[in-house]
């Protein structure tokens, strides 16, 4: 491990500026959606998820246009879908699917209007691969400290509301009949959710954030029987995707003559990768792949 730390500062990989303004960002992606994910995948909101995460490309197009902080943009539009999906969905799953598509599709129709606004009236050049697939090595440190304040915001929103949420997400039921807002705290949990989703698609795009939203999750609840050790795994597999990610998308400016291949790219990627061994790990150890047929409502929450 040592020699390999002392390889990475000789090839004057952490002498970067825009390498250590990714690894910032990328690791507060990472350890967002680990926590918010979840949550996110128990309460089966991972169609949630990524139309927010697609809504939110609205918002980074808009802040081209209007010269803003593209993670304001980000935020600003995901929140809107979060209470749009929250207040004109209802608890059963199939209208609250419905609600999600109908904001989906005009999250979408105001991302085209944004970019088609930004190429011709502002001549931004590079404004959908930015806002839709990422550009982390072009993230400039002005955005490292709106990206710490999301993340904390996403980490207060969650200590505060860890017990009503887990026991809303594996038995909704039960949670009503204690009293718990259902409602209210599904609102709160979408608007945790929207921060995760801003900081994520900073770092790889608002396409491609679903895939580091929802995949460390997935894969360290098929590995996972306490809730807790799932947020450990999810974490362990987010922040190893996004640092072997941001270093391989480094060097492969080297592999290929000076064409270096996005960093969303190789992080994704990973993130896939680790997914797929999960599955293979929980079906050789035959671990359950229900979260729910696991002791987890009785354990923590």
């Amino acid at each position: 491990m040592w020699n390999l730390w002392m390889f990475l500062e000789n090839s004057g990989f952490f002498a970067s500026g825009p390498v250590q303004t990714a690894l910032i960002v990328g690791t507060c992606a990472a350890l967002v959606s680990a926590v918010i994910g979840m949550f996110t995948i128990l309460r089966g909101n991972a169609f949630a998820g990524h139309a927010l995460a697609d809504v939110s490309s609205a918002g980074g197009a808009a802040s081209f246009l209007l010269g803003i902080n593209p993670l304001l943009g980000f935020l600003g539009m995901a929140w809107i879908a979060a209470f749009g999906m929250e207040f004109l969905g209802v608890r059963k799953v199939r209208e609250r699917d419905l609600a999600t598509g109908i904001v989906l599709g005009a999250g979408l129709g105001l991302s085209a209007l944004f970019l088609y606004l930004d190429v011709t009236t502002t001549s931004t050049t590079g404004a959908a691969v930015s806002v839709m697939f990422g550009s982390m090595f072009a993230i400039p440190q002005s955005l490292i400290g709106p990206a710490l304040m999301a993340s904390a915001g996403v980490f207060l929103l969650v200590g505060l509301l860890y017990r009503p949420m887990m026991l809303m997400a594996v038995d909704p039921d039960l949670a009503a009949a204690r009293g718990i807002p259902l409602r209210w705290i599904g609102l709160l949990q979408l608007l945790a959710l929207g921060l995760a989703v801003a900081v994520c698609a900073l770092a790889i795009g608002a396409v491609l954030a679903t895939a580091l939203l929802i995949g460390p999750a997935g894969a360290a609840i098929r590995l996972s029987r306490r809730p807790v050790q799932a947020i450990c795994w999810a974490i362990a597999i987010g922040l190893t995707a996004v640092w072997v990610g941001i270093w391989m998308a480094y060097e492969s400016y080297y592999w290929f003559s000076g064409n270096a291949w996005p960093v969303s790219f190789f992080i994704v990627a990973l993130v896939f990768l680790f997914y797929l061994a999960a599955v293979l790990v929980a079906k050789v150890a035959g671990l359950s792949a229900r979260p729910k047929s696991v002791s987890w409502p009785h354990c923590e929450a």
